[in-house]
């Protein structure tokens, strides 16, 4: 079932994004080249898969939820050029290709991550790409920023830089990959439920305790499959964490214990979903899926 949706929402997701990347003049193109090269070069597309899972979880049509799709893959993929520049982490192999600065060059790459993130909040406040009334629209706005910013992936960004070479306790692991990974996961799937319509207090509480879980389940799972994994599979390279001394999962809990937590996220989400009918199976489909997923 899971692998159809994504199917499906990849396609959606993916012709929206095609259509934004389109470079307006002859002098941008290289820029808009690099901007696409980031963004359509694969990519499991989890974030938009949980907009419109959420969305259409509320009664809510995919429809409605395209500019919020776009928005957090946009935010994603330049999360991705920033995070692989040479002054983080330095990486030369992002989903089985060069990275953007490898195929482009490292100014063209910080301006692609640029172009692709203020490109994010300008398809949110399009009342056509986002065709939701005006305060919607705001409090999606305020989600996302909220999401990205220093208080959330950023500041995740900074905390795990600081990180390397120390030991951090599980607290302060978890701390650091809410931030990280997990808040834009959060925005996600806030922004799927605002775009349908129909969420209200309650319903937003009950995703925000899924959306924690599957948030924290993803990296946990991230850090395993680190350890068990190959770089062909990852399209990244294998043991990076390790080579870097950054504090994961399995090296602080074991990787069988590790594997137990990610399960254990996994039925927290699955809870948190209990009070929805059929329309979220999507949502479980997908906790399932991250928590068993191979790269």
């Amino acid at each position: 079932m899971i692998a159809a949706y994504q199917a499906q929402c990849q396609a959606r997701a993916d012709a929206a994004l095609t259509d934004l990347l389109v470079a307006p003049y002859a002098e941008l193109e290289r820029l808009y080249q690099a901007m696409r090269y980031s963004v359509v070069n694969g990519g499991k597309r989890i974030r938009p898969l949980l907009v419109y899972a959420a969305c259409e979880a509320l009664g809510g049509h995919a429809a409605q939820a395209d500019g919020a799709a776009c928005a957090v893959e946009l935010i994603h993929a330049y999360s991705l050029v920033h995070d692989d520049l040479p002054a983080m982490d330095d990486d030369d192999l992002r989903r089985g290709q060069p990275t953007t600065h490898k195929a482009f060059d490292e100014a063209c790459a910080i301006l692609a991550g640029d172009g692709l993130q203020t490109l994010a909040f300008e398809v949110l406040a399009d009342g056509q790409r986002n065709p939701q009334d005006a305060d919607t629209r705001l409090r999606m706005l305020s989600c996302l920023s909220r999401a990205a910013g220093p208080a959330g992936m950023v500041g995740g960004q900074a905390i795990d830089l600081d990180s390397v070479g120390h030991k951090l306790d599980q607290t302060a692991l978890e701390l650091m990959h809410r931030h990280k990974t997990g808040a834009l996961i959060e925005a996600s799937v806030s922004l799927g439920a605002l775009a349908s319509g129909k969420a209200d207090s309650a319903t937003l509480a009950a995703l925000a305790t899924y959306a924690q879980a599957i948030g924290l389940a993803f990296q946990v799972q991230d850090d395993i499959l680190d350890v068990e994994s190959d770089t062909a599979t990852l399209g990244k390279r294998q043991g990076a964490d390790i080579a870097r001394d950054k504090p994961t999962y399995p090296a602080l809990l074991g990787l069988d214990a590790a594997k137990a937590y990610a399960l254990e996220l996994r039925d927290q989400a699955l809870a948190a979903l209990q009070g929805f009918n059929a329309s979220a199976e999507p949502l479980r489909a997908l906790a399932r899926f991250i928590v068993e997923r191979r790269s």
